[in-house]
């Protein structure tokens, strides 16, 4: 499977609409795809960088974690139930989630639609 966050950035800043859902939203997040860990920093709206880790004590808000399996079945073009929706793959414990949730649950949307983004740009997952 190709790194889906790697181009995170230029997809999610492509987006004029998704920038102004997200244009009070000032956070840093952890991404952990299987046993790999990304820092996903975000100035109002725009994905200002993601950091590929391993890290030493990271400073992050929330973490959201799953398997890379069920980060690869949300990944596709069209998921099966369950695994279609960040809240979804939380219901059915295919992810978790850690930290402050204030910032994640007031800008689920944003949230939802910004790592729905790799689902067109991802071949083969």
């Amino acid at each position: 499977m190709r790194d889906a966050l790697d181009g995170l950035p230029a997809l999610a800043n492509a987006e004029p609409w998704l920038i102004d859902r997200g244009r009070f939203l000032e956070v840093t997040f952890l991404c952990a795809v299987g046993p790999a860990s990304y820092l996903i920093h975000i100035h109002r709206g725009r994905l200002e960088a993601v950091e590929k880790g391993p890290f030493v004590q990271p400073r992050w808000t929330f973490a959201l974690s799953a398997s890379e399996a069920a980060w690869r079945e949300f990944w596709q073009p069209v998921p099966r139930p369950g695994c279609h929706d960040l809240i979804a793959m939380l219901k059915t414990r295919q992810l978790r989630l850690e930290g402050d949730q204030h910032p994640f649950m007031a800008n689920l949307r944003y949230f939802k639609e910004l790592l729905a983004l790799p689902r067109a740009g991802v071949a083969g997952v």
